[in-house]
């Protein structure tokens, strides 16, 4: 089932990672936004890398990670590929 949030694109979906918050109509985890943002990436350009979302779209997640910081960090750690499972190669990359 979706259930819409507070966030004009942000929905949650329960067949859809678990119900975790993503971009209306994609399965794109807010988190995503959020650690390509927190890497350095100008909001700007996300859709570059990302061409299925608008740029509003990329706004409306960090709207909704500035009003919920503690839930997506929670959803980043949860996801996060331990260190020792990282192929030295691309370390640091």
């Amino acid at each position: 089932m979706v259930k819409a949030t507070e966030n004009r694109y942000i929905v949650r979906d329960d067949e859809i990672l678990g119900g975790e918050p993503i971009i209306k109509g994609t399965r794109t985890p807010v988190r995503a936004i959020v650690e390509t943002w927190r890497m350095g990436v100008l909001p700007e350009e996300i859709p570059i890398g990302m061409p299925h979302l608008t740029l509003a779209q990329v706004f409306d997640a960090l709207s909704y990670y500035s009003d919920n910081q503690e839930e997506i960090h929670q959803y980043i750690e949860r996801n996060r590929i331990p260190d020792e499972l990282i192929d030295p190669l691309v370390k640091g990359v």
